[in-house]
């Protein structure tokens, strides 16, 4: 009779190491997928080719908050578009780079310049392209929430100290991108109301 209350004891014993043992290593896994995760996303934004996004811009000084909608379209290594679809008053202001020169345009009072020579575009801080440079430049780091993966650079340049994008994770996509100063004040506010990555090509740009 002791002998089968031993046995049972140890019966029990052992199926309890096995509950055991089957969370941590469901938890251990489920930890490296998570790491795994934020590494694919590093690479997945590191390795956009193109884009074509509308976004809603929103430029925030001391005194007021401007408020912008615009057409983007991006085609790796720089050629790149701009249009502003609103506020009306510089509706139709496009911005064209071809790799050299720097084409602005107003289409609505036909009147264009051209800048020849232009080596700038990552300067344009309202554009993804420019956030990716400034991530192969200065390295980034990766944050998540439950929703949420998010990529941090940080430039150390007085009005654009540090750029923060969210990428959602069910989609994949860029939802939202924050501008901020040295003392974390916010600058600029993106939101991305409709974007396609790596899909655009030269002829829809041009």
């Amino acid at each position: 009779m002791k002998n089968k209350k031993l046995i049972l004891i140890y019966i029990c014993i052992f199926i309890f190491l096995i509950i055991i043992s089957f969370f941590y290593y469901k938890k251990q896994k489920t930890g490296n997928n998570i790491s795994k995760s934020i590494t694919d996303y590093k690479q997945y934004i590191l390795n956009i080719s193109s884009y074509e996004a509308t976004i809603e811009v929103e430029v925030i000084s001391n005194k007021n908050t401007n408020k912008y909608i615009i057409k983007q379209w991006y085609k790796s290594p720089n050629l790149f578009k701009q249009e502003v679809q609103a506020p009306e008053n510089i509706k139709g202001l496009t911005t064209l780079y071809d790799g050299s020169n720097l084409k602005i345009q107003n289409s609505r009072l036909d009147l264009a310049k051209i800048y020849n020579n232009y080596n700038c575009l990552s300067d344009n801080i309202l554009s993804l392209s420019s956030f990716i440079e400034n991530c192969k430049e200065n390295g980034l780091e990766c944050t998540e929430t439950e929703n949420e993966i998010i990529i941090e650079v940080t430039n150390r340049k007085k009005y654009a100290w540090c750029k923060r994008l969210s990428i959602n994770k069910t989609t994949g996509m860029p939802t939202k991108m924050e501008i901020t100063d040295e003392n974390k004040k916010t600058l600029v506010y993106i939101l991305y109301n409709e974007i396609t990555i790596n899909s655009t090509n030269n002829e829809e740009i041009m």
